[in-house]
């Protein structure tokens, strides 16, 4: 996700440092990880750059290595994984070489900002909010804007107009609330769909074949687009709703469903691991063929092609 909002930032034109972790027992290339992500973004289908040419504009590092160039950045964006400690431990080392009045925007899905931000500094702080994009970022039209009880109105007030005027996007302002609003209102229609699929013996691809275009929404309806996501940030997002919100009547719909957990056991978490709901599978003249999970057996299966009359009348 970050390598992927780092070409987008290029192709408005904005020169960016992407930075990644460094591969425990890597020695000859400490920016693997973050190098692997560009590859990736530059390699994307649909493109993540307009054009090939943009890529030059994105300089690959790493959180150990090179923290200190931060001090040139005027916009530095958070994009790992959805963890409340792990996101704080970087912000303290981020803390150390940012420069003063450099503003710090969080990709995260749904942890309360709140949380992110206490303990920093004052002008942290002020200069602190969320910034949450949909993947692909060049793509999806949303951004969720989230202020805090101590981002200066001047601050969010500008990054709605960068957002809007020189990234193309649509701003939606949300308070800092579990998951904003498209993940809080998403993943409860998306749990609930499950819960259906399973209750009255829908397939995966008679559920998509409901909830994409039919619906009014995209191709990808509700598994491939968790398969984009990725399963484990999925768990994450509903993880996060059922610790924070005790007092909701719908909260113990955010469970995870039992056959998810097995499948993020056994490491299918989507495109990133070449296996979810759907898995690519060779076949004949190299060709490439669609199968799907079985939620029963979690066995793969060729995809069957769905026969909906009330769709076709529609």
């Amino acid at each position: 996700m970050g390598a992927q909002i780092a070409a987008h930032l290029a192709n408005a034109g904005i020169p960016t440092l992407l930075l990644d972790i460094v591969p425990r027992d890597e020695r000859n290339d400490r920016n693997k990880i973050a190098r692997a992500g560009f590859e990736a973004a530059k390699k994307a289908k649909p493109a993540a750059f307009f054009t090939s040419n943009l890529a030059s504009l994105v300089t690959v590092g790493n959180f150990e290595d090179d923290l200190p160039k931060l001090k040139d950045c005027d916009l530095i964006i958070e994009a790992v994984v959805e963890n409340l400690e792990i996101k704080r431990s970087l912000y303290e080392k981020v803390e150390q070489h940012r420069r003063p009045g450099s503003i710090l925007a969080s990709n995260t899905s749904g942890i309360p900002l709140k949380q992110l931000a206490e303990g920093r500094s004052e002008d942290f702080r002020a200069h602190f909010l969320g910034m949450h994009f949909f993947n692909p970022p060049r793509y999806m039209h949303l951004v969720e804007l989230i202020r805090t009880e101590w981002t200066k109105p001047e601050v969010s007030c500008s990054m709605f107009g960068f957002l809007d005027e020189r990234l193309g996007k649509g701003v939606v302002i949300a308070k800092d609330r579990p998951n904003f609003i498209a993940n809080r209102i998403g993943t409860y229609g998306a749990l609930v769909t499950m819960s259906t699929m399973l209750e009255d013996g829908y397939s995966i691809e008679e559920v998509d074949k409901m909830t994409g275009p039919a619906a009014g929404r995209p191709k990808t309806a509700t598994f491939r687009t968790f398969d984009l996501v990725g399963l484990d940030v999925f768990a994450h997002v509903v993880r996060n709703l059922h610790e924070n919100l005790p007092d909701d009547p719908e909260r113990e719909m955010f469970v995870m469903p039992e056959f998810v957990t097995k499948m993020i056991e056994r490491g299918l978490l989507g495109n990133k691991t070449t296996a979810g709901f759907y898995q690519r599978k060779k076949a004949e003249a190299d060709k490439r063929e669609i199968w799907t999970l079985d939620t029963a057996t979690l066995d793969y299966r060729a995809a069957q092609k769905v026969k909906l009359p009330a769709l076709d009348m529609a």
